[in-house]
């Protein structure tokens, strides 16, 4: 039996806010397009997550707003009803950047990005192949998406296998540029507290020392209807315990977050961002591995291209559908 082979102009390998920005933009230029992510939800690390009662943002934590388009962009989002101001600075500091969040959390940016785009979660592309009519992407489930164009959001190093996974030969200066970028990874733990914490207005603290980077308090930013609270380990700390006991690790982050906490951990959970945030980025806000090449449209994007924030992964996706639309 001869499983169906779906056709689209674009796929789009990636749900997260770089691959549903370039699926907006292509969308509303008349592409037909499809987005697939190996993921159960949209986003990507826009990411939350409940245990009973308490609600989490457990990946990117806030955005914040400098390119103009984003600035309207995220204006919008406002006005949409799925963002708004959390913050502008911590106690004793001089105002800075605002920090947007999501309303109710991160993620429902990305399910409003999602509003009328095709999308199939829980979906894995397992190979790439060349073909006449472009690509070739074989799924997970034994079916297969037949495209013209193909834009790659998934973190760098994945996409490198996926590309290995058809013998796609890159271009010297392309590869050189992709295995020059480089990701910290983040442990993740969600706790929730026998009582409210003792976290100080608006309800995030950034951590420069120690195992911890950064704590925020789900209930004060409006998240969770009770005390819950998201813990971050440091990059380094993240590195050297990535593959532990995941357990263990997280009870290691709760104990260094108890004296800011003032309350007792009655449960948790963690997740590992292994590619959480890029360190080391690509100049170019994305990249047309295609050009100057015999394969078919073939177009890299995602938060490191254009910077390790919301908006460089926005603005990445962008310039992806751009670069389709203009070729």
């Amino acid at each position: 039996m001869t499983l169906p082979t779906h056709n689209t102009d674009v796929l789009i390998i990636g749900a997260g806010l770089a691959g549903l920005s370039a699926a907006n933009h292509l969308q509303r230029a008349g592409y037909k397009v499809l987005v697939v992510d190996k993921g159960r939800g949209l986003g990507g690390r826009l990411a939350g997550r409940r245990i009973d009662n308490a609600s989490f943002d457990h990946g990117a934590q806030f955005m914040t707003t400098r390119d103009p388009k984003f600035v309207e962009q995220v204006r919008e989002w406002i006005e949409a009803g799925v963002a708004k101001e959390w913050y502008s600075s911590f106690p004793g500091q001089a105002n800075s950047h605002a920090r947007y969040r999501g309303v109710p959390t991160m993620t429902a940016i990305a399910k409003h990005l999602a509003v009328d785009i095709s999308v199939k979660l829980g979906t894995t592309v397992t190979s790439l192949n060349v073909n006449r009519d472009g690509w070739l992407c074989q799924l997970n489930n034994g079916t297969s998406i037949q495209s013209r164009s193909l834009v790659i959001t998934s973190p760098v190093p994945q996409t490198l296998v996926l590309l290995d996974s058809g013998n796609i030969q890159l271009p010297k200066d392309k590869s050189d540029r992709l295995n020059r970028i480089s990701y910290e990874s983040c442990i993740a733990v969600m706790a929730v507290l026998d009582q409210p914490s003792a976290i100080a207005a608006p309800g995030a603290m950034a951590i420069e020392t120690g195992p911890i980077a950064w704590i925020s308090d789900n209930q004060q930013k409006g998240v969770s209807a009770i005390p819950a609270v998201t813990i971050h380990g440091s990059g380094d700390f993240s590195a050297k315990h990535f593959d532990s006991d995941r357990d263990q690790v997280a009870q290691q982050l709760i104990q260094a977050a108890s004296p800011y906490l003032g309350a007792a951990v009655v449960d948790f959970q963690v997740h590992g961002w292994r590619y959480s945030k890029p360190i080391i980025v690509d100049n170019s806000p994305c990249m047309v591995v295609s050009e100057s090449t015999d394969l078919p449209a073939l177009v890299l994007a995602g938060d490191a291209f254009a910077g390790p924030r919301v908006e460089g992964a926005v603005l990445s996706g962008w310039a992806a559908a751009k670069s389709l639309i203009d070729a």
